[in-house]
């Protein structure tokens, strides 16, 4: 019977992880492209969309409505019929005059359902499996994550790139998006019926709803009383300081003429190099780094995945100097970048493991990736009026003296050796 609940769990587990991904990829990198190919100055691109970040900073706090209202089966399709209508949205407004605020307010829309989808999946996955196919499938399910990743910055920006060589670059990006909504309408139609029903899966009873309100407020308090709690925060918001000014700016890099002190790349050549090449780098990087991990957790490999997080930052010093016109040279560097970036970024998700350990920390660690994603929000807000100010040249070299902050938030940061083994 266990095998045979197994053998179904394939049929959502993988669509269901596949949704999750997109509409993070389109709201976070696809719509920097797009807003580039469309004449968007740098410094709007880098202010609007980072704003974008905070339905995920905010999170943990509405999470308790999801447990409260309705199923988590529920949540998880209303949501994809959301995220669908609002990629039509996006794709409904491109050709209009005002089409910048309004594709916003539609990315606003994708942006919170995403964020509310990510909640209500993650939830379900814990009631529809036992805890033996939870371990089995965890694998599948960043695999999947992953492969959204690649058919979002890779695929749907190659073929808008393709697009934009035949009909007005408008119309190319909205008929993209055109795609990403049928896509999630299926993907609504499909889980209406693949999505199991756990007996488990049901609407909150009113003596729950008081015990999950008072558990909200406790977790809350515990969180914010932990041992040297300000430590853990400096180092949840400034460990990607370089990295979270530095992903605002480097499509548009890629995208803008010589003369302009960008690379000059097509839209599907930045699909191809970073959307393709450098996520395969990523990936590669994070297998990498939880290969290390295990083996010495994260006192032992702190600084060297904190160095190999900001050292390849310089790759882009060079690009901006040098100018490189060569698609493979660009691939190869992005390559090593996003690499190092992936061994880098395992010491962070280590940290939020390591700080949220306890009696609580599943729900301590929702918190921290609040955290997360408002280290990225703030800083990339102002990035692109920084580059603009600085030009290329001189915001990556900026970036590179941001990463001080990294050094020495990690210089702070205490762990204890006998509490290595629940930070691995």
């Amino acid at each position: 019977m266990e095998n045979g609940q197994r053998s179904k769990s394939w049929f959502w587990i993988p669509t269901l992880y596949l949704a999750e991904g997109l509409p993070y990829v389109a709201v976070m990198t696809i719509s920097v492209i797009m807003y580039k190919k469309l004449g968007i100055s740098n410094t709007d691109i880098a202010l609007y969309t980072s704003w974008l970040y905070l339905p995920w900073v905010i999170k943990p706090f509405w999470s308790p409505f999801v447990d409260l209202i309705k199923t988590k089966r529920w949540w998880i399709t209303m949501m994809q019929l959301l995220i669908g209508a609002g990629f039509a949205g996006v794709a409904f407004t491109l050709p209009l005059p005002d089409y910048f605020a309004w594709s916003l307010a539609m990315f606003w829309l994708v942006a919170f359902s995403s964020a509310t989808h990510d909640i209500a999946a993650d939830g379900f996955y814990m009631l529809a499996l036992n805890e033996g196919d939870q371990a089995f499938f965890v694998g599948i399910r960043s695999t999947f994550y992953r492969i959204a990743t690649i058919a979002g910055q890779g695929l749907l920006v190659i073929l808008a790139g393709e697009l934009e060589k035949h009909m007005d670059v408008h119309l190319a990006w909205s008929f993209t998006f055109y795609i990403l909504a049928a896509l999630f309408i299926a993907f609504f139609l499909y889980h209406r019926f693949a999505l199991p029903r756990p007996a488990i899966d049901k609407e909150a009873s009113e003596a729950n709803v008081k015990s999950i309100v008072e558990g909200f407020y406790q977790t809350f308090v515990s969180f914010f009383s932990k041992k040297q709690a300000w430590i853990g925060f400096l180092f949840m918001l400034l460990y990607r300081l370089p990295e979270a000014q530095l992903v605002k700016l480097i499509n548009p890099f890629l995208l803008d003429p010589l003369e302009q002190g960008g690379l000059g790349l097509s839209t599907s050549e930045v699909g191809v190099a970073y959307g393709t090449v450098g996520i395969l780098g990523l990936t590669i990087g994070g297998i990498i780094g939880g290969i290390c991990a295990s083996k010495g957790g994260l006192k032992r490999w702190l600084w060297p995945m904190a160095l190999s997080l900001v050292i390849p930052n310089l790759i882009y010093v060079l690009f901006a100097i040098y100018q490189p016109g060569n698609l493979y040279v660009v691939s190869a560097g992005i390559l090593l970048e996003q690499l190092g970036y992936g061994f880098g970024f395992t010491a962070y998700m280590l940290y939020l493991i390591y700080y949220s350990r306890g009696s609580q920390a599943t729900a301590h660690y929702a918190i921290c990736t609040a955290f997360m994603a408002l280290g990225m929000m703030l800083p990339g807000m102002g990035a692109g009026w920084l580059q603009e100010q600085l030009g290329y040249t001189g915001f990556f070299i900026w970036v590179m003296v941001c990463s001080l902050a990294t050094l020495g938030v990690c210089a702070l940061v205490k762990i204890d050796e006998t509490e290595k083994k629940e930070a691995r």
